[in-house]
């Protein structure tokens, strides 16, 4: 059994979204929280070690609500399906510490073929990393985003599926392998070659069986979703989160907050494309569709937040520059500079939404009684400065469940 602690004496941020508390105490007992608030209103026991972190900020671990835990050497999906899986898996497990040294105990793995071994590694304790939930592969139509166009068929290395019977057997298929939840692609996207982000794919007759399969297993389904009638669709099949939101329009936000879905932004990759995709390989169409969508998506998201939308931070961001993870913090600083958000907010869209977002909010996303005690300490203080967080010097402590990681 792990000793009880109290960290003691730092401004505690405890992801829900409150005003911060000063000179705090969290309690952890056996890897989950105890208690956490005013150290006037916790009694702290005799048993526990004291961690002093006067002067400190303490909140919970971040949680990126969709990255790729595979191992890619470059933004070319092409060359990434033609590599040797071995390959992969090991800059995969090299992306491990990365994330933890950047503050992050939990991602969500939304297309992966290497993901299930490595999420069973950590917990075989193997490995150490954050915890990961993962969906294995992405499910398209053929000829569809996740259809890797610019390859023979049979090289590729997600799944493609047609008409109802295909589409049920490949999402049974994937819990079959392990996976925590599907991902389908009910649009285009910006770096498949052959298609547009503004096409939809996948029949609603289609979406709804895949959806009812997961809720079968008390699952759920992601939807990587940018078109505006995609993004209805996936809606109306019953997703819970939908992935980029490019193009949603008034009544796709109406739908979302009817539903209570959760909206992924990943405003990071398509900066980071942007910026720095012509030094790193990213295909020409990937660059110049990224261009194209980039301020829409920047305004439809400033519409959906001020709607009331939940929003989840996402990076989309994997093994390769220049979404490298480690860098995760971006797509907070972009909520906060490009769509609105306070530093606050943000952080509760990397905690407690992302939670929400991987159907986890009862176990983790915020320091309160009963959570997981995944936690930071801090030697700076983020809501003065969002961009703060990418800096990993000032991310002092990591902790995954009670067990101190950094």
């Amino acid at each position: 059994m792990s000793p009880m602690i109290a960290f003691t004496g730092a401004l505690l941020i405890d992801g829900q979204g409150g005003e911060p508390v000063a000179d705090s105490v969290v309690l952890v007992d056996n890897g989950k929280i105890k208690e956490a608030g005013a150290k006037a209103t916790v009694q702290i026991p005799e048993e526990a070690q004291i961690v002093d972190v006067t002067g400190k900020v303490i909140m919970p671990g971040l949680i990126d609500a969709h990255v790729h835990v595979h191992g890619a050497k470059n933004l070319n999906m092409a060359a990434v399906a033609l590599e040797p899986n071995e390959l992969q898996m090991g800059r995969a497990l090299q992306d491990l510490p990365k994330l933890i040294n950047a503050g992050f105990t939990t991602v969500r793995d939304v297309g992966s073929h290497v993901a299930v071994y490595i999420r069973d590694l950590i917990k075989e304790g193997v490995v150490k990393g954050p915890r990961i939930k993962t969906s294995r592969h992405m499910l398209s139509q053929t000829g569809g985003h996740a259809d890797i166009h610019m390859i023979p068929t049979e090289l590729n290395i997600f799944t493609t599926c047609d008409g109802v019977p295909e589409v049920i057997k490949a999402a049974r298929t994937q819990f079959r392998e392990g996976a925590d939840f599907i991902k389908v692609c009910s649009t285009g996207g910006v770096l498949s070659e052959k298609d547009d982000p503004r096409w939809s794919q996948f029949r609603l007759d289609e979406l709804k069986a895949i959806v009812y399969e997961a809720e079968a297993v008390q699952s759920y389904v992601a939807s990587h979703a940018q078109g505006t009638q995609g993004i209805k669709n996936a809606l109306l099949a019953g997703v819970r989160t939908i992935e980029h939101g490019i193009y949603i329009d008034e009544e796709g936000i109406g739908m979302m907050l009817d539903q209570k879905a959760i909206l992924v932004p990943t405003l990071a990759i398509v900066h980071r494309i942007i910026q720095e995709g012509h030094k790193y390989g990213v295909p020409e169409f990937g660059i110049r569709k990224a261009e194209r969508v980039y301020q829409e998506h920047i305004e439809n998201m400033i519409i959906a937040h001020k709607a009331g939308v939940t929003i989840a931070a996402g990076t989309d961001f994997c093994s390769c520059a220049p979404v490298e993870h480690g860098g995760n913090a971006l797509e907070m600083r972009l909520l906060v500079d490009d769509v609105g958000f306070t530093p606050m907010q943000a952080i509760v869209a990397a905690t407690r939404d992302a939670a929400k977002a991987m159907q986890m909010e009862e176990e983790i996303g915020t320091l309160e009684a009963g959570k997981s005690a995944d936690l930071l300490v801090l030697n700076v203080n983020p809501l003065t400065d969002i961009s703060l967080l990418a800096n990993t010097a000032h991310i002092e402590q990591v902790y995954l469940s009670g067990e101190r990681l950094k």
